[in-house]
């Protein structure tokens, strides 16, 4: 019975110490400063998803034709000077004025 009182006042006073560690106001602020932070960390994340979609979109809808019509530019001058060489005709060079 003696070690049967121990034990059921050892865990009394561990149940006291838990209770008033978790009510104690250190616990509090900590609890409501992981709060705030994780609300927080929640906006900056769906601000930042809506700016990746907006910058998304605009590079599909402003730079990707940009980048097509670069190129097809650049196919039409590779056919130029290759149908050039093949007529025998020098290759007119935009770089070089002519002498």
């Amino acid at each position: 019975m003696a070690s049967r009182n121990r034990k059921g006042s050892g865990n009394g006073i561990l149940a006291r110490v838990s209770s008033t560690v978790s009510k104690s106001p250190i616990v509090y602020e900590c609890n409501r400063v992981a709060s705030d932070a994780a609300f927080v960390t929640k906006k900056l994340l769906k601000s930042t998803g809506k700016a990746a979609w907006i910058a998304g979109t605009t590079f599909l809808i402003l730079v990707v034709p940009l980048i097509i019509e670069m190129d097809r530019e650049q196919q039409l001058s590779e056919l130029e000077l290759q149908q050039a060489s093949l007529l025998g005709t020098p290759p007119v060079s935009l770089s070089s004025p002519p002498k």
